[in-house]
């Protein structure tokens, strides 16, 4: 029986070496850690001439941004695993590989991406993948669908909500989208410059009723299998492919938070382009920006409603018309969703580089403080939005 430990980069290689699925194992010989996150080690294991050949990745018992402060169980690596392996059978070309786990070391072995980029960090370069969008759409589409009431028994998605409730990283969501940006709470980081519209956002009615809303839906929502942490950090792009990572987070929610927070991400960079580039390049990055959102969007509820009625195994779900009727559910929540998403990582624990790496100070602050503005008009007005073309409108009027 496996007993949990630390890894450490010479534990990894031999891990590696036992479950890799290389033909010649003992070629692995050194491991480098380059966790960036704030949850896991993350070893990439390489060979004699240096090339990564596979990633070992372990939780930790605890919030590594933080501390042992912050305990957290290690029963998320199962999940991470778990959600990944059914993501991969559903969508495999959007899914990296899991080729092995182990839930008592909290350990994974998975195929190496060195030959792909994190799209974030793509995107704060201004380095464009026109297929993403839609890759990231057809996974989506693919494994919400999957595993949701259209497609699963009652039986088996009654059963598979509660083999993936998972309540301490929901808990970590709960608080960072929902609750600690709108309170005075020592997990919130910002800039002075933006203290006085901080103060109007929790004294904003309006805005926290509307995001009640939303965390009760967040709560009470067990749609189908979330990623549940789908920012454009947790995915990987190369030349036509796309990958989905870092599934910690999965669980049965919502459809439209998986949607909103990857229209989010996408949302922050709009926001941060003209502190990292000149006005030209800004202008042409954003418009591009809302063009991915809208390919996002149209791609995946054309899929979407493509599967609901091709393979709905529940008759009363299949009823022509009632997909349509659900979808637009899905989209008010997604709009929601999005609002949350920039403002948790304009003032929240964890911000992004479309925003924090742009160096002029001012810039910077007027970038953030779009995101804020931003964030509120699409929480607030999210049940008004009917459409897509809608909400860029609504976007371009912020400027």
């Amino acid at each position: 029986m496996s007993q949990y430990r630390t890894f450490t980069a010479a534990d990894a290689v031999e891990y590696a070496r036992q479950y890799g699925q290389l033909a010649e194992p003992q070629a692995l010989v050194s491991a480098d850690e380059i966790g960036d996150g704030n949850l896991n080690l993350v070893f990439k294991i390489r060979d004699g001439d240096g090339v990564s050949r596979v990633i070992v990745k372990q939780a930790l018992p605890y919030v590594r941004c933080v501390g042992e402060s912050w305990p957290l169980t290690l029963d998320r690596a199962r999940i991470e695993a778990e959600t990944l392996l059914i993501h991969g059978a559903l969508c495999p070309r959007h899914t990296v590989k899991i080729l092995h786990h182990d839930p008592e070391l909290a350990v994974m072995v998975q195929e190496d991406l060195s030959d792909h980029h994190i799209w974030r960090s793509e995107l704060v370069k201004g380095r464009y993948y026109p297929l993403a969008a839609g890759q990231l759409a057809e996974y989506l589409a693919q494994t919400l669908f999957h595993t949701s009431d259209f497609y699963q028994t009652a039986q088996l998605k009654k059963a598979e909500v509660s083999r993936f409730t998972n309540p301490e990283l929901c808990q970590i969501t709960e608080d960072l989208f929902f609750s600690d940006p709108y309170q005075d709470h020592e997990r919130n980081h910002f800039d002075e410059a933006l203290l006085p519209q901080v103060l109007e956002l929790r004294n904003d009615t309006a805005l926290k009723l509307a995001v009640a809303g939303l965390k009760h839906r967040f709560l009470s929502k067990a749609e189908a299998l979330l990623h549940g942490d789908i920012h454009s950090g947790s995915i990987f792009v190369a030349e036509g492919k796309l990958k989905a990572i870092d599934a910690e987070f999965g669980f049965y929610g919502p459809i439209g938070f998986d949607i909103g927070t990857a229209m989010g991400n996408l949302l922050l960079n709009y926001c941060g382009l003209p502190g990292l580039f000149g006005p030209r390049d800004a202008a042409a990055g954003r418009e591009q920006r809302l063009q991915d959102i809208r390919e996002l969007w149209l791609i995946f509820a054309d899929r979407f409603l493509a599967l609901c009625h091709q393979h709905s195994r529940d008759a009363t779900l299949a009823l022509p018309g009632y997909a349509e009727q659900f979808l637009q559910q899905v989209w008010a929540d997604a709009v929601g969703y999005c609002g949350t998403e920039l403002i948790r990582r304009t003032i929240g624990l964890a911000h992004v580089a479309d925003l924090d790496s742009i160096t002029d100070a001012e810039m910077r602050a007027e970038c953030q403080r779009s995101a804020l503005n931003l964030g509120r008009a699409l929480i607030v007005n999210a049940p008004h939005i009917a459409h897509i073309d809608a909400l860029l409108a609504r976007i371009r009027q912020h400027g």
